[in-house]
């Protein structure tokens, strides 16, 4: 998974405009930031810059395994809201999977509303926090709803007027403000329907997105592969009841000679199905399933 062309090669003279040194500081500043848990500020553009080389393209990638689902289920929308939109990393997976939607980003930090306006020219930028919400049919809020308080998330799914999709890191912390979102309204994806969740308790659910490192992350980051895997929860809830998936792969599918295992949620609770050889079409299903996805034998 990547960022689309363009927006790649822009990000790249942003960078360059930076300086590799002062790129790398603040990447690094960031980077202590998440991990310590802080809200990191991202407000001058060298932060700027460190942001769209190093988190923009796993944002966007989440945030793209997500809307494909959502699409899926739901069609096309009118309108998308997203809040707390950043540099616009959600709005342009949106765009990807609603072509036909008038797009808002509402962000609070104005140097990262001057980068979403490069890439999206065509959306509405306004300034302001989660309290300046205003109805659309898909609201959006892709790895903001942590920061910005999860009290405000009554208001955004009474500003929905078809959808909400919340989108947190794939960490016990992010999966416990999922779960908590759960009972706003109708289950869309990924839950199996409006049952008891079975990862309650010592586990969590979360899943995964590829995306391949530029050569300038690799530099910036020091590592040696040329991808990694953005972990991420989610839900996505409709103001209308929509059939869920009857099963969802929750685990990287284990390949081994002739089986392939798959670990599944369902609405009668966590399964683990054992796909061999002899039925072909099963077997050959398994293995184009990926973790995240839909499966049902």
């Amino acid at each position: 998974m990547q960022l689309p062309p363009l927006v790649r090669s822009r990000i790249e003279e942003r960078a360059e405009e930076v300086g590799f040194a002062n790129l790398k500081r603040a990447a690094a500043e960031l980077s202590d930031a998440y991990r310590e848990g802080r809200s990191a500020r991202v407000d001058t553009p060298g932060r700027v810059a460190a942001y769209l080389v190093t988190r923009m393209p796993a944002t966007y990638a989440a945030s793209y395994m997500v809307l494909e689902e959502v699409r899926q289920r739901l069609g096309p929308v009118e309108t998308i809201l997203d809040v707390g939109a950043g540099t616009g990393a959600a709005s342009l997976a949106a765009r990807a999977w609603f072509p036909e939607a008038r797009i808002t980003m509402l962000e609070q930090q104005p140097v990262m509303a001057d980068a979403a306006r490069e890439w999206l020219p065509d959306a509405e930028v306004r300034l302001g926090d989660a309290s300046a919400v205003r109805p659309a049919s898909l609201i959006i809020a892709a790895y903001a709803m942590g920061e910005f308080g999860e009290q405000l998330a009554p208001r955004l799914w009474e500003a929905a007027q078809a959808a909400l999709v919340v989108i947190e890191p794939g960490t016990p912390r992010g999966f416990a403000l999922i779960l908590k979102l759960r009972g706003l309204g109708p289950i869309v994806a990924p839950c199996p329907g409006p049952v008891p969740c079975p990862m309650e308790g010592g586990d969590w659910c979360h899943f995964a997105a590829r995306v391949e490192r530029s050569s300038l992350h690799r530099r910036i980051k020091n590592a040696e592969l040329g991808y990694e895997d953005e972990k991420f929860s989610y839900v996505a809830l409709s103001k209308q009841a929509v059939e869920p998936a009857r099963a969802r792969i929750v685990r990287r599918p284990v390949q081994k000679p002739g089986l392939i295992v798959l670990e599944t949620c369902t609405a009668s609770g966590l399964k683990t199905e054992h796909v061999g050889k002899r039925d072909k079409a099963a077997f050959r299903a398994a293995r184009h399933a990926g973790w995240g996805q839909t499966f049902d034998l």
